[in-house]
């Protein structure tokens, strides 16, 4: 049987006498039902230093103080490791990169699944617009972020980083799925809205469970084993890494320079494409922020930590993009102007989108269903779905009905 993080930290801390403080600083029931970041997580950034925000990223069911002290790898490797200063540009820069190519791939299979091409999605009815992306994310983390999780942490650690945090969490968006409800809602389709919100959670929480699946059966054809590791050379990896975000740092430029330069020229045609590119020109905040907020999962409330098995970060991110996307759509009912209304458009496409996330969701859904608490995780879906069906309807449905 596996080793749980809990027990792992309090044997690495046995030889100097601190595993009474550790084990009471973290909540053993926390740590069995959820897991998933610290499970599945850890293995990207192992040559990190502890004190990292990418290493919390990956481990925030712990609490900070467990965090601080969880080492993957010798002490020797800190010789190796690059500056902390290039450690943390190196994360945000791939988590920008990757967050704008989720947006891209966001939009474009909202144009390929919706009424303008095949016709699946529409506004109209409960097969939403984001629903294609809310399937595929999910159904990605289960191969990216679970199965093969090992394979890409040996490739580069950062590359696990904007795979998982950046692009699949950028590529699905809760706030546009609650946005897309509350607007059938205002237009008196309410057991659609009611439908919409049932099957966009069914189907992205069997799109995981489809995708871990599936990634095993390929593993196991290719015969990889979850327990093999490559072995690399450190300082290699370090020359690596300094190459690999002077690339990324190009293409984020790269990235940048053009949708500015398509922005200015939408603008001036009157394009609607222009939404487009406004939404790669915001989309790496969003993402800054959820990352920044998942380093709080798992910390609870309060001296005593109460509701520690809450990922409480999410569920921010997940809620103040709701609200913001609802603002913003009433705003954009009461401003006239189809330059407001691409810019308003974008920033509900970019920086919400990649702001709020289904696949995180869905992820920490999936890990507290497969423990010994599976109410947990029916609390945590119910909170966040009501939670923001409420709000939703105090700042948008209200006002519009007002008007």
């Amino acid at each position: 049987m596996a080793m749980t993080s809990h027990e792992s930290l309090s044997l690495s801390h046995s030889n100097n006498g601190s595993q009474h403080d550790l084990e009471a600083s973290v909540d053993d029931n926390s740590m069995q039902s959820n897991k998933f970041w610290s499970r599945y997580f850890t293995i990207f950034n192992t040559s990190k230093s502890a004190v990292s925000p990418i290493q919390q990223q990956f481990l925030h069911p712990l609490p900070i103080d467990a965090i601080d002290i969880k080492q993957e790898k010798d002490s020797t490797d800190s010789a190796v490791m690059l500056p902390q200063i290039l450690d943390h540009i190196s994360c945000f820069v791939h988590l920008s990169v990757f967050g704008i190519l989720g947006v891209l791939s966001r939009y474009l299979l909202r144009k390929l699944f919706g009424p303008s091409l095949t016709g699946v999605t529409s506004d109209s009815y409960p097969l939403y617009l984001d629903l294609p992306c809310n399937m595929v994310g999910p159904f990605l983390m289960g191969w990216l972020g679970v199965v093969f999780r090992r394979e890409i942490g040996n490739v580069s650690d950062d590359l696990g980083v904007g795979l998982t945090i950046g692009y699949l969490g950028s590529l699905s968006s809760f706030s546009g799925w609650n946005q897309k409800m509350l607007i059938l809602i205002v237009n008196d389709h309410l057991v659609f809205a009611a439908v919409g919100y049932l099957i966009g959670f069914f189907l992205s929480a069997y799109s995981i469970k489809f995708g871990i699946g599936t990634a095993k059966c390929f593993k196991s054809l290719l015969k990889l084993s979850n327990e093999t590791e490559t072995e690399t050379n450190n300082k290699s990896r370090v020359v690596s890494s300094k190459r690999q975000l002077a690339a990324m740092v190009l293409f984020l430029a790269i990235l940048w320079c053009a949708s500015g330069i398509m922005l200015n020229k939408g603008l001036s045609s009157g394009s609607s494409e222009s939404q487009l590119w406004v939404a790669c020109l915001v989309a790496a905040p969003g993402v800054w922020i959820r990352w920044a907020l998942a380093r709080f999962n798992g910390r609870g409330f309060g001296k005593t930590k109460s509701l520690n098995w809450l990922p409480y970060g999410t569920l921010i991110a997940n809620l103040s993009s709701v609200c913001v996307m609802a603002a913003l759509a009433v705003l954009k009912k009461q401003v006239q102007g189809k330059t407001c209304d691409d810019i308003i458009t974008g920033i509900q496409l970019g920086f919400l989108g990649c702001l709020s996330s289904v696949s995180a969701l869905i992820a920490e859904y999936n890990e507290m269903e497969e423990s010994n608490k599976i109410w947990r995780a029916y609390a945590y879906a119910l909170t966040t779905l009501l939670l923001s069906f409420a709000l939703g309807i105090l700042i948008y449905c209200i006002p519009i009905w007002t008007m």
